[in-house]
């Protein structure tokens, strides 16, 4: 019997999910131009899926957000949260009505593996730790990316990007012994250099999901 010409199946996939809090297209870019400039290359072409939750009137630009944000090479796939005039707009878009679905209380299954790299990450180098904890003796320099779909543990300094449970774990973790990274992510909630300092004074400690916002714990010495 040959293969059918086409399947459907279902897939799970992390997307980065933009909140918008204002109608002022010109105040929202400033701030996300801000953020991009950190770290231009994670966010480049990246899908995103626009919350709109917070915009409770229905004379929103959504086809002005939609053609700003292509400008800068990011693309929308999908809205979420929105009246349902900003709705029937984006259908008109060709964009998803995406609904969030509940998460699961199943926890995931646990890594199958860790990768032990015993040397430092330097800039322009990525290491992957697949279906498993990516273990680094060593430093991740500035524009060095070090990505694990379990936990990331650095013994030494994490000046880089770094983003654990890439395969969408919220139980993954990134513990390093200093915490200077341009850009921290766990099963896609991510902080930039600046949300890191305003949320930790410690050079050492646990990045972990609560909820769906990021924390930083404090390591016992």
């Amino acid at each position: 019997m040959s293969k059918p010409s086409l399947e459907l199946k279902g897939a799970s996939f992390t997307l980065s999910v933009l909140h918008i809090n204002s109608s002022d297209l010109n105040a929202v870019m400033a701030e996300l131009d801000s953020k991009l400039a950190q770290a231009p290359q994670f966010f480049l072409g990246a899908p995103l899926v626009v919350n709109l939750s917070a915009i409770q009137h229905n004379d929103f630009n959504l086809h002005g957000l939609k053609e700003l944000l292509l400008s800068r090479q990011l693309v929308i796939v999908g809205i979420t949260g929105a009246t349902t005039v900003l709705s029937k707009q984006a259908k008109d878009l060709g964009l998803a009505i995406v609904k969030a679905g509940k998460q699961s209380t199943t926890p995931p299954p646990a890594p199958r593996q860790t990768k032990i790299v015993k040397q430092n990450i330097r800039s322009g180098q990525q290491v992957y730790a697949k279906n498993g904890d990516l273990i680094i003796f060593g430093a991740v320099g500035n524009g060095a990316e070090v990505i694990a779909d379990g936990s990331i543990h650095i013994y030494g300094a994490l000046r880089g990007k770094a983003m654990a449970g890439a395969a969408g774990d919220p139980t993954a973790v990134i513990i390093a012994h200093s915490l200077e990274a341009e850009l921290v992510s766990i099963a896609g909630q991510y902080w930039l250099a600046e949300n890191l300092q305003q949320h930790s004074s410690d050079k050492s400690g646990c990045i972990r999901l609560n909820g769906e916002s990021l924390m930083v714990e404090s390591l016992p010495l």
